[in-house]
């Protein structure tokens, strides 16, 4: 027997208490894009999985392919009739059995998908004002590359940004240079040069990132680099903004006193849309 909400339930009443990922964040996940029955960017979003799965040293079934993985985002999609645009997460946990050390490596995996209003990406020039986060920051190691269920420092400065009437915050590492937005890597625009952390700093290893690191080179006049971004490089930008795969490229217009212009956003999400229609 268990207490749930203050009630004695029989244990089986709550598969939670045995699962993994809910007790110690032993899950890691992949939120992809549908656009058209596509699943967008799919080869980096598998290959990305298993990395990440190899990371936390989770056992990749013999069976789970990049068709078989496909197949599984596809399906929900298509039950759920949001094919046509849709956001589908997939979330892989290790099996039940163990408290810290698990008592095997075997995995499980759900998928869920939610409507997108738009089937291409659209530039979202309304004020989107951004600030830093400084209670909690991100290490600098591998950990903090892949997407695992362990996002409270997120979830804290998501409660932040809407307690603070702000839109976004720009996450710091322990050298408190500037890694990445809540939901997204961030890019700066200063001079001619697009910058974006380097990996190594513990931002996430984006799959619109790695896009954005090769459509932006497509530019005339803008050299892409990754290099570190202090805090005080961030009023001298020209133009900042945010990427994620549901997005795409999400401008940001206002960083404390300081506006910034959309011009390379807005190309950027002109040549996306080219991309995913050829």
């Amino acid at each position: 027997m268990i207490n749930f909400n203050g009630t004695i339930v029989a244990e089986q009443a709550n598969i939670l208490t045995q699962n993994r990922g809910f007790l110690y964040g032993d899950a890691v996940f992949e939120t992809v894009r549908v656009r058209n029955g596509v699943v967008l960017f799919l080869e980096d979003h598998y290959f990305r999985l298993m990395a990440s799965m190899r990371v936390v040293r989770m056992e990749i079934p013999m069976d789970f392919t990049m068709e078989y993985f496909e197949e599984q985002l596809l399906v929900v999609a298509q039950v759920n009739e949001v094919s046509n645009s849709a956001r589908v997460r997939i979330t892989v946990y290790r099996n039940d059995g163990g408290y810290y050390l698990p008592k095997n490596n075997t995995i499980s995996f759900l998928v869920h998908a939610t409507a997108l209003k738009d089937a291409y990406y659209v530039l979202d020039e309304n004020t989107y004002e951004v600030d830093l986060f400084k209670d909690f920051y991100i290490t600098k190691q591998l950990l903090s590359s892949i997407k695992s269920t362990n996002r409270m420092l997120n979830t804290t400065a998501s409660i932040y940004a809407s307690e603070n009437g702000l839109d976004n915050c720009l996450l710091l590492n322990d050298s408190k240079n500037v890694v990445e937005a809540i939901q997204g890597n961030v890019f700066m625009l200063l001079g001619s040069k697009l910058i974006t952390p380097p990996v190594a700093e513990g931002c996430l290893n984006g799959v619109m990132r790695k896009q954005i690191l090769v459509l932006a080179k497509k530019i005339e006049g803008i050299e892409v680099i990754e290099e570190v971004i202090s805090p005080f490089d961030l009023q001298k930008a020209d133009e900042l903004f945010v990427t994620n795969v549901v997005k795409g490229v999400q401008p940001i217009t206002k960083y404390r006193k300081k506006s910034f212009q959309t011009k390379i956003a807005a190309q950027l999400v002109a040549y996306l849309n080219e991309q995913i229609v050829s």
